[in-house]
């Protein structure tokens, strides 16, 4: 069984990503995890960031089952992550390792922005997970502050909506939701709450096929 949950950064897809593949029992992936891979190895080695071939050929190399989440956390890195997801080159190596995953025994969950549309399109149950805007950078900047990270929330807001903009607008797998996902707004709702919901959407069209 494959899932795909795609949406916008802090709306809680990764949160509710790696708690459905624990109650299913399947993989987890966070396919934006795998661009910041990239972006952390271009930094860490004095590479450019916008020189596609070098950032094509690195994504060739990216592990993905060795990907180091609070490493990867960084400001800096999603920044540069941001800037090499345009790059079509970066785009075609990473698509092909996380549709590999997907198709790892027994199924997996994926999240990202281009799961349901371009990744795993055939996936068994898709959910576009989205918040207001203002939603998401109250989240962004109280889970910086628990981890003891200073956080302005007019800049993370301001963040926040850079990236949607550039999301959105790209030519190359653009963020939206797919013709056949389900729309799951979590602006008003806990993670439990949440999660239930997408179990209920997920069971149902399980059961419908």
């Amino acid at each position: 069984m494959i899932i795909a949950i795609d949406g916008p950064a802090a709306s809680g897809k990764g949160t509710l990503a790696r708690r459905l593949a624990a109650h299913y029992g399947l993989n987890h992936l966070d396919t934006g995890l795998t661009y910041r891979a990239v972006a952390a190895a271009l930094l860490e080695k004095g590479l450019p960031l916008d020189d596609e071939e070098t950032a094509a050929r690195v994504a060739g190399e990216v592990d993905l089952g060795a990907l180091d989440r609070e490493a990867l956390s960084l400001h800096e890195v999603g920044e540069a992550a941001s800037k090499i997801a345009v790059m079509g080159k970066v785009r075609t190596a990473l698509v092909k390792a996380q549709q590999r995953f997907a198709h790892r025994d027994p199924g997996a969950v994926l999240d990202g922005r281009d799961i349901g549309t371009v990744v795993c399109p055939d996936a068994d149950a898709k959910l576009f997970v989205e918040a207001s805007a203002e939603v998401r950078a109250r989240r962004r900047t109280d889970e910086m502050a628990g981890r003891g990270k200073p956080a302005d929330y007019a800049e993370v807001l301001a963040d926040l909506e850079r990236r949607d903009a550039r999301d959105r607008a790209r030519a190359v797998a653009p963020l939206k939701k797919a013709e056949d996902a389900h729309l799951l707004d979590t602006s008003d709702l806990d993670i439990e709450t949440a999660f239930r919901k997408a179990v209920e959407l997920i069971d149902r069209v399980r059961n419908a096929n």
